[in-house]
């Protein structure tokens, strides 16, 4: 019987025990997220395939990843730069490493936008400086970077707006909704931008200010798997005509502890599940399977990956 740990003691509802090739647990961000609905879309492909899989949100990766290292839960999703850091101990984890993590696929880019409303008078970056926008996100460390640097595209700092603290990305969308900022930071496809777009008479996401070859190496200064994409217009709400975003990469991630076998079934759930997981959630349209086996840079692939890779022709 799987426990659950309680919110006061952990901040999150995880479920706990072994790992199980009939029951297994992928851990979120909270509902409305992006990650919380490219977990809910593995989790659906991975029960197709014969993994009995649950989704378990938490507020955001940096509260859970500590927790799925240390074997309480066997998979979770989040961005490949926060799992790259939880496991050096780097940035906000302040020396704490987290060394039992392995990748299991890489996943479609995660496009990222500053959202402001589609009928103000802000239609650039550099319109907020000045303005009331929102910041903090004491709940979700790998924010304040990313905002850092879509605003260095344009040559503006953090110090450029006036501050909102917020504690995550879904709270952020809820003060804008309510009037207390002009703008929010949101991935791209997510619900909660959909719901932000529909409550507000529509969007627009903010492009990028340059997007030279300059530009992109001021914003990995603050963000390193930082790209560049482009999106043609009506591709995502907000999205009112071509324009480049900040893009990088997300993964589907496990500890060294989950059996060879378990990790092996996901992976190739995840391989042929791509209807499965772009009818739950349209982005995984994105998805091509081909490129799970990716750069994970500092992060090692688990072995019960590389051997369905290495049998799927991906090495």
């Amino acid at each position: 019987m799987r426990k659950l740990f309680t919110a006061m003691t952990l901040g999150l509802g995880l479920a706990a025990g072994g790992a199980s090739a009939q029951n297994v647990g992928i851990a979120t961000s909270n509902p409305g997220s992006l990650f919380h609905n490219i977990g809910t879309a593995v989790a659906n492909a991975a029960n197709n395939a014969g993994l009995d899989t649950t989704i378990q949100p938490a507020t955001s990766p940096n509260q859970f990843i500590p927790y799925l290292n240390s074997g309480g839960i066997e998979f979770g999703v989040a961005n490949l730069q926060e799992v790259s850091y939880a496991v050096t101990g780097d940035a906000w984890w302040n020396g704490n490493v987290n060394d039992n993590l392995r990748l299991v696929g890489m996943l479609m880019p995660l496009n990222e936008a500053i959202f402001v409303r589609k009928d103000g008078d802000i239609m650039s970056l550099e319109d907020l400086k000045g303005k009331r926008m929102t910041d903090g996100y004491t709940a979700q460390n790998t924010i304040l970077p990313q905002l850092s640097a879509i605003y260095a595209t344009a040559g503006m700092t953090r110090d450029d707006v006036e501050k909102v603290s917020v504690a995550s990305v879904v709270a952020g969308a809820d003060a804008f909704m309510a009037g207390d900022t002009v703008g929010f930071i949101f991935a791209h496809g997510a619900g909660k931008v959909r719901e932000a777009d529909a409550a507000v008479g529509g969007l627009r996401a903010l492009t990028v200010a340059d997007s030279s070859p300059e530009a992109l190496a001021k914003a990995r200064e603050h963000w390193p798997t930082a790209n560049f994409i482009t999106m043609p217009a009506g591709s995502a709400p907000g999205v009112l005509e071509d324009g480049v975003y900040i893009s990088f990469p997300q993964v589907v991630f496990t500890h060294a502890g989950v059996s060879d076998d378990v990790v092996y079934a996901m992976a190739k759930a995840m391989y042929g599940g791509k209807a499965d997981m772009a009818g739950t959630f349209p982005p995984f349209n994105a998805f091509n399977p081909d490129d799970m086996h990716g750069d994970g840079g500092n992060v090692a692939f688990h072995p019960g990956a590389l051997k369905f890779f290495e049998e799927a022709g991906l090495n």
